[in-house]
Order: C-alpha cells, then sequence, then structure tokens
C-alpha cells in the first residue's frame, strides 16, 4: 500500500512537471508569435516609406534597394530559426537607419507630412520590437531553467522538451556604447 501510494505521488509529481513545461513552451511560442507580430508590422510599413523617399531621393537608389532587399530576407527567415531572424532583423534595422538618416539630407522629406507620420509608425513599432523581445527573451529562459533544472530536466530529457534560443543582437556594432558630443 505505501509503495502504491509513493508511485502515485511520484507519478503525480511527474505530470506536474510535465505541464509546467507545456506551459513554458506555449508561453515562449506566444511570446515569440508577438515578436512576429510586430516584425510583420514593420516589414508592411517599409514598402510605404520606401515609396515615399523615393520621390525625393531618387539617386539614393542603393540605400532603397538595400533596404528592400534587407526587408525580404528577414520575411524568409524559416519560422523557428530564432538566431537567423535576429541577424537579419538587426540588419534591417541598420538599413533603417541610413534610410532615415537620408531624410537629414532632404528638407522638403523631412518636412513631408506623410514620411513623418510613416517615421513615427515605425518608432512606435520599433518600441513594441523592444517590448516583444524582453518578454520572448523572459519567456525562453524561463523554459530553459525547466528543461535544465532537476528533477525536470528528467522529464524535459523524455519527453524532447528542447532549450529556446535568445532573441539576441548579433552585431556588436549595435552593442556598442553611443558616441555623444558636444
Amino acid at each position: 500500500m505505501i509503495g502504491l501510494a509513493i508511485a502515485v505521488v511520484v507519478v503525480l509529481y511527474g505530470v506536474i512537471i510535465y505541464n509546467g513545461l507545456v506551459k513554458a513552451r506555449q508561453t515562449k511560442e506566444e511570446a515569440w508569435s508577438g515578436i512576429d507580430v510586430q516584425l510583420k508590422r514593420r516589414a508592411d510599413l517599409i514598402p510605404n516609406l520606401i515609396e515615399t523617399v523615393k520621390g525625393y531621393a531618387a539617386h539614393e537608389k542603393g540605400t532603397l534597394e538595400s533596404v528592400v532587399e534587407l526587408r525580404n530576407k528577414a520575411q524568409s527567415v524559416p519560422p523557428g530559426d530564432v538566431a537567423g531572424r535576429a541577424q537579419a532583423e538587426g540588419l534591417l534595422s541598420q538599413a533603417l537607419g541610413k534610410l532615415f538618416a537620408l531624410a537629414e539630407a532632404y528638407p522638403d522629406l523631412k518636412a513631408n507630412q506623410n514620411f513623418a507620420e510613416l517615421q513615427k509608425s515605425l518608432e512606435t513599432i520599433e518600441g513594441e520590437i523592444q517590448m516583444s523581445r524582453r518578454y520572448y527573451n523572459g519567456a525562453a529562459r524561463d523554459l530553459n531553467v525547466r528543461v535544465e533544472s532537476f528533477p525536470s530536466n528528467l522529464i524535459a530529457n523524455v519527453f524532447k522538451f528542447d532549450k529556446a534560443s535568445f532573441f539576441e543582437i548579433t552585431n556588436e556594432a549595435d552593442r556598442a556604447v553611443p558616441s555623444v558630443k558636444f
């Protein structure tokens, strides 16, 4: 009888651990979905931004084409490739920075209401991407702790729960502290 009670407790504990792992995995997937939605919103905004800039900076064709190419590359990264998507999105962010730097050279473009609205929308989306990224990385951390901690690692190994990749900046230049001069 005592042996049966111990076995039932062990099985119930295993079920609780398994359910916790499932919940952590689902939270990570939901968090990734949040990043994906924000990245899609940004990608959808880019063609409008490019068309607005084209009218003012036609001879900046290389910069415009680079943004479009990097947008397409970012969209073509396979759904589960977090590191690949992070790298592609980092490159796209750099290209968008160059595009906005062009606006400084074109006062008419900078003053254009449509451009200003697109730029403001993009800034809002960038902030939401950062919040989504932090949420995803927290969910990935929680899943990874469960996958690696004893005794949940025993259940995780049996049921093939894998560690999650973090959505990180891969370009060291993006990590550098900006230089501010007065």
